[in-house]
C-alpha cells in the first residue's frame, strides 16, 4: 500500500516516519527492522509515532491492513476469504477470522454478504483510502486553505514565476510572435504582451469592483510588469477573499468602466479572470518550454501547495 495523497504534503520527520510504516506495510512483523529503517531504535520510533498519531505503529499498519481487507472484501468477488486474510498478513484464515472480528464484531465471510462499513474507529483520522492508498485528515476547518485560497494563490505564484524567466529573454524573445494553437483570446498574442495581460486583467476588474477608473499604467517591461504584480496581486486576492467571506458570489455589480456599462456577478467574474488567466498561463509555460525554459514543468498547482503548506 503506497500513499499519493500523503505526497501532497511538504516533507517532515513525521511524513518520514509514516513512510516507513507505509513502505513496508506487506512485509512480516519486524519492529526493529522498521526502527532501523528511520534510523532510530525501536523505542524512539514507537514513542515518536505513538506521541504524534494515538497509535502505535504496528497497531497503525494492522488496522489499516485491516481496513484493505475489509474494503477487499466487499470489492473484490474473485479473491477468497482466504486469500485476502494472507494478504492482510495472516498465516491462516483462523487467525485473520479471529482480528477481522475483533475488529468489525463480525466473521469476513458476513461482512462480504452484508458490510457496508468497512474503516475502523482511528485515533488518527488515518485510513485505508482505495485503491491502493491512504486517507489523511486535512487541517483544522479555519486553518486550511480553500480551493478559491489554492486557485487565486496559485495564479500569483505561476504568474510571478514566469516574470522571474521571462527576465532571463532577449526583447526578441518576448516579442517574437506567439502560436496559441487555438483560438488566441488576444490578438497578436507574444510573451510580453500575454504576461502584461495575466496582470492587467487583475487591475482591471479589481478598479471595476472599487469603482476606480481603470489603471493608466501599461509598463509592460519585466521590471514593471513585476512592479505592477506586486501591487495587483495581493488587491485582488484580497478582493476575492472578501467576496468568498462574504458569500457574494450570486451578488451582481454594474462594471461602469465597460461601454456599455454591464453587469456581472461577483462568482462569474472571478470565474471568468481565473479561467483565462489559466489558458494564459498554459501558453507562456510552453512558449518558456519551446526556448529551453524547462524547470516550471507544467506548472502545476501541486508543486505550489507543497511549497505553502
Amino acid at each position: 500500500m503506497r500513499d499519493v495523497a500523503l505526497d501532497l504534503t511538504p516533507r517532515d520527520r513525521l511524513r518520514d516516519l509514516i513512510d516507513v510504516v507505509l513502505d513496508a506495510i506487506d512485509e512480516p512483523d519486524e519492529p526493529a527492522r522498521l526502527a532501523a529503517r528511520a534510523h532510530l531504535s525501536r523505542f524512539h520510533f514507537d514513542r515518536l509515532l505513538s506521541a504524534a498519531l494515538g497509535e502505535p505503529p504496528l497497531a497503525l499498519r494492522r488496522r489499516l491492513l485491516l481496513e484493505r481487507a475489509g474494503w477487499t472484501l466487499l470489492a473484490r468477488d474473485d479473491l477468497s476469504v482466504t486469500e485476502i486474510g494472507v494478504q492482510a498478513g495472516y498465516a491462516s484464515s483462523a487467525a485473520f477470522a479471529r482480528a477481522f472480528r475483533r475488529a468489525y464484531g463480525t466473521s469476513p465471510s458476513l461482512h462480504r454478504r452484508s458490510g457496508r462499513r468497512w474503516r475502523l474507529p482511528a485515533p488518527n483520522g488515518v485510513h485505508f483510502h482505495p485503491p491502493a492508498g491512504l486517507l489523511l485528515p486535512g487541517r483544522e476547518k479555519g486553518h486550511g486553505m480553500d480551493l478559491i485560497d489554492r486557485l487565486v494563490g496559485h495564479d500569483l505564484w505561476l504568474t510571478e514565476q514566469l516574470l522571474e524567466r521571462a527576465a532571463a529573454l532577449t526583447d526578441e524573445q518576448l516579442d517574437a510572435p506567439l502560436d496559441p494553437g487555438v483560438e488566441p483570446l488576444d490578438d497578436d498574442p507574444t510573451i510580453r504582451s500575454t504576461l502584461e495581460r495575466l496582470i492587467h486583467s487583475k487591475e482591471v476588474w479589481s478598479a471595476a469592483i472599487e469603482g476606480r477608473p481603470a489603471p493608466a499604467d501599461r509598463d509592460d517591461s519585466i521590471a514593471g510588469l513585476r512592479r505592477r504584480l506586486a501591487a495587483a496581486g495581493p488587491a485582488w486576492a484580497a478582493i476575492v477573499a472578501g467576496i468568498r467571506e462574504r458569500g457574494d458570489w450570486d451578488v451582481a455589480f454594474v462594471d461602469a468602466l465597460c461601454e456599455p456599462p454591464e453587469t456581472f456577478s461577483y462568482g462569474g467574474m472571478v470565474a471568468h479572470v481565473l479561467t483565462f488567466s489559466a489558458h494564459r498561463r498554459t501558453l507562456l509555460v510552453g512558449a518558456l518550454h519551446d526556448l529551453g525554459v524547462t524547470d516550471l514543468g507544467a506548472g502545476d498547482p501541486i508543486a505550489w501547495e507543497r511549497s505553502v503548506a
